[in-house]
């Protein structure tokens, strides 16, 4: 009496009987492939769920320039109005709903809009360590005060040499023990360093566009 074939299948022209262990493992293989799939799905979901509460955070201009559904934006306002935990979770989930709509392009304009916000105050906080940083400089060092003005020759270099002398002498005015003394010319000789380094970060912006620019009409 013939032999009764085996169930199986063929991967790669090797025959996989079921029920052995090349067949639990293949079956397991794709178990776990399929579970990653759906947790990489869910992390995506959440991301773009993220960023659109994140869109809550954005200044109306940059917001505007985004071009954004009328439907969404009226979902970003009511998630702004809404104050209970659950009606806000529920409300979140809309608008992560709606984001999954954009098109890939639009995600793309939402991050770099929000990066970029989001790199303004760190500017700020970098160009107000740099304004200190040449403060100390200038007070400590005669030789500071020709390279400042080499950096940045818009620099009314009179100004600046009357203002690191009394800044010097309010600093030696202070009694022994106590701490040096802060003067006027110490907090206005900080201001038009701030100055200058917010012209001389414009310029340099200024720069990087036309370069740009010029690159682009080649």
């Amino acid at each position: 009496m013939p032999r009764k074939p085996k169930k199986g299948y063929f991967v790669r022209g090797q025959f996989v009987a079921e029920g052995s262990e090349l067949d639990i493992e293949y079956k397991r293989e794709l178990k776990g492939g399929i579970e990653t799939s759906k947790t990489d799905l869910k992390r995506e979901s959440a991301e773009v769920q993220a960023l659109g509460e994140a869109l809550l955070t954005l200044r109306g201009e940059a917001r505007e320039r985004l071009r954004l559904p009328d439907r969404l934006i009226e979902a970003l306002k009511e998630l702004g109005r809404i104050t209970n935990f659950e009606g806000r979770r529920r409300q979140s989930q809309f608008v992560g709903k709606l984001m999954r709509k954009l098109d890939p392009e639009t995600l793309e304009a939402v991050r770099t809009a929000l990066d970029e916000q989001a790199r303004g105050p760190a500017h700020a906080t970098a160009m107000l360590h740099e304004a200190e940083q040449w403060r100390e400089r200038l007070l400590a060092d005669d030789d500071a005060l020709g390279a400042w003005i080499e950096t940045h020759p818009g620099t009314d270099a009179q100004q600046m040499r009357a203002l690191v002398r009394q800044a010097r002498k309010d600093h030696q005015a202070g009694k022994p023990g106590e701490a040096p003394r802060q003067g006027k010319a110490f907090r206005e000789l900080f201001q038009r360093i701030r100055e200058q380094l917010s012209v001389h970060g414009d310029d340099d912006h200024a720069d990087q566009a036309a370069a740009q620019s010029r690159e682009e009409d080649a």
